[in-house]
């Protein structure tokens, strides 16, 4: 049976993640240890840990996967921006260890005009600086993105490119998010996720390190760049294409998280509903 999950707010207590996690039916689950819209973080007080810890263990839910705030950019050409992006990688890998998550997800970032190589040749330096510096043995997942204008990671190709520079293949993977790769341009309605996670193994890396997959149907159409997620089925890629990733054998051993709207048209209960009938036809 494939793991089913949400994105879940901490907002209370890092132990309240847990319980709406089971509220909604789900198997694994991801949160931001901290807001993710600005640069500072209250440090994790070491009973919120414990007790968050403890609920995980009783719920069997798991595993748990952390999401990068927004603001980071490891690509940065603006030294003060990178320094801040390198140290709060390597503060959300402390984080992780100290609430025992294994995955933490993270957006390449955007280059400058210093140009695409500069940028991926900084966002590994990043990467392999916070992993150098950071406790724990969580492991960075690099996620590949709508390949928007100057982003790091839009293509297969791209997220292979950081993953040989860094090697450590025990400490980074892979996430794999299904609306970004269809506005990039790789078609998974009209081609299949047989061909398209075909071409992701080729391009980017094993499949065995790809750990997270975020299952969100889109808004915009393949190859439009438009990082806009839409209720499973209700949009570009459809039930049949959610369905085949669902089934794709090779790789149901990830976490499918699921960062859709929760709105008039369908809340969370709603769309775990319509992956639990995809995923048992």
């Amino acid at each position: 049976m494939v793991k089913l999950g949400f994105h879940v707010s901490i907002a209370g207590a890092f132990a309240h993640a847990v319980e709406r996690a089971q509220a909604l039916g789900c198997d694994t689950f991801q949160i931001f240890t901290r807001s993710p819209r600005v640069w500072a973080a209250k440090p994790i007080d070491a009973a919120a840990a414990d007790a968050f810890i403890a609920a995980l263990a009783a719920s069997g839910i798991g595993p748990v996967v952390d999401h990068m705030p927004y603001l980071p950019n490891p690509a940065a050409e603006k030294p003060e921006i990178y320094e801040k992006s390198v140290a709060t990688l390597t503060d959300e890998l402390n984080r992780c260890s100290q609430l025992k998550i294994p995955y933490l997800v993270t957006h390449l970032g955007h280059h400058g005009p210093e140009g695409h190589k500069k940028g991926q040749e900084k966002v590994i330096a990043a990467i392999g600086h916070a992993l150098d510096n950071a406790e724990g043995e969580t492991m960075i997942l690099l996620e590949n993105t709508a390949n928007e204008r100057n982003t790091v990671g839009g293509t297969f190709t791209d997220v292979g490119a950081i993953a040989d520079g860094l090697g450590r293949e025990p400490r980074v993977g892979f996430c794999f998010d299904t609306c970004h790769a269809a506005a990039a341009g790789y078609d998974l309605k009209g081609h299949g996720a047989e061909t398209v996670f075909g071409w992701f193994a080729d391009e980017a890396g094993d499949l065995s390190r790809l750990r997270v997959i975020h299952l969100n149907d889109m808004k915009g159409g393949v190859g439009s760049h438009l990082d806009r997620h839409e209720h499973l089925g209700l949009g570009t890629l459809g039930e049949e294409t959610i369905r085949d990733v669902l089934m794709f054998p090779r790789v149901s051993h990830c976490a499918f998280i699921m960062e859709t709207p929760s709105d008039e048209v369908r809340d969370d209960a709603g769309n775990m509903a319509v992956a639990r009938r995809l995923a048992q036809m």
